[in-house]
């Protein structure tokens, strides 16, 4: 009987923007409604407002000499070195994001090539069986390019994979948009590795759920909700209330499926790494899924948050709070061997993923 193939992860790495930006950034903004009504507040109010309900206070943005593929391949080289790992062993490069390359002085969604081929391309990477290629799949787009890189490896295809999640989403926001608060910059790596062995160790579990037909357009790219803005560009938009309803109604259930696919519960899981766009969201969230299990005290530091000084960095948040944890560098959190982790994200589609992880 042929011993099985796990996948497991062997370097980390990120990028964090240099630039913080607080919230007193927004304070003389013009905020408007969706009906292009200018929201006539005081701007320490929508601010103290905003940050009750968000828990952000401040983010990070990239300088101007950035694009997303310059910050996926920081993030990649600091894996890279990180694991000693040699480049050109690797089988597949898939980076996820959302907006592709958007320079600061032309912010027009740039594709061609593809993120992953500037990746390559910066790497040096020679090896012409380095697959590179990208995931436009909302905030998720991280977590879903380890699950094909999962499937890649315990099929054979590949042995080692370099998965980016990557984003400079402040250049995507409408300035007269509240929600362009919300938005930050940034990159998270991690390089997987097909191991032989009986250990259940590596990727146990994961599980996907897509609401196109009812939900797909809760976030888009649509104008400026100051209606004479100057320029024509299209900002990131959302159903901000219907978005988190919905998250708190399917992300809980998705979440108790890959677990039980895992053969584990809560009472099992050390760490709980959600996509943080919400930091009340979050809380309500792993709330109802340890209620899924009948278990209202929620062990102290189960959930690590960077919201409040990272920002939403969308396809970035989950690969960089990882490896902060990893490399010992948030708040006294830490992961050993045998410690199983829990991965869950929710974004524009509207998709879903999670993912059950045991360290070797």
């Amino acid at each position: 009987m042929n011993t099985p193939i796990r996948t497991t992860i062997v370097g980390t790495g990120s990028y964090i923007p240099t630039r913080r930006i607080p919230n007193s950034y927004f304070l003389d903004r013009e905020f408007y409604d969706p009906d292009g009504n200018r929201i006539d507040r005081d701007g320490a109010e929508v601010i103290e407002k905003f940050e009750a309900i968000t828990g952000i206070k401040e983010r990070r943005y990239v300088t101007d000499d950035l694009n997303t593929s310059d910050v996926a391949f920081l993030a990649a080289k600091d894996a890279l070195e990180s694991s000693g790992i040699d480049k050109e062993s690797l089988d597949y490069i898939i980076v996820g994001h959302n907006i592709g390359d958007l320079r600061h002085d032309n912010r027009r969604a740039d594709f061609v090539p593809s993120l992953g081929s500037r990746v390559k391309y910066l790497l040096e990477i020679e090896n012409p069986n380095t697959i590179p290629y990208d995931i436009p799949f909302g905030c998720p787009g991280w977590l879903q390019g380890m699950i094909q890189a999962d499937y890649f490896i315990k099929s054979g295809d590949a042995k080692r994979a370099l998965v980016i999640g990557a984003e400079i989403i402040s250049r995507a926001t409408d300035p007269h948009d509240r929600d362009s608060m919300i938005y930050a910059d940034g990159a998270g790596a991690t390089i997987l590795e097909g191991v032989a062995t009986d250990s259940p160790i590596g990727v146990l579990a994961h599980h996907n759920r897509s609401d196109t037909r009812k939900f797909a357009y809760m976030l888009w790219m649509g104008e400026s909700w100051k209606k004479d803005y100057e320029n024509n560009e299209l900002f990131i938009k959302m159903h901000g209330h219907k978005l988190y309803e919905y998250a708190l109604r399917t992300v809980p259930k998705v979440i108790k499926q890959c677990m039980e696919k895992a053969g584990v519960t809560v009472s099992d899981i050390s760490k709980v790494l959600l996509h943080q766009a919400n930091a009340k969201m979050d809380d309500a969230m792993l709330k109802r899924t340890f209620k899924l299990y009948g278990v209202d005290d929620i062990p102290d530091h189960v959930m690590p948050m960077t919201i409040s000084w990272l920002g939403n960095s969308s396809v970035a948040t989950l690969p960089t709070l990882y490896d902060l944890i990893i490399k010992e560098k948030l708040n006294n959190h830490k992961l050993e061997s045998g410690q199983n982790v829990l991965f869950a994200s929710v974004g524009a589609g509207m998709n879903i993923n999670a993912m059950v992880y045991r360290l070797p």
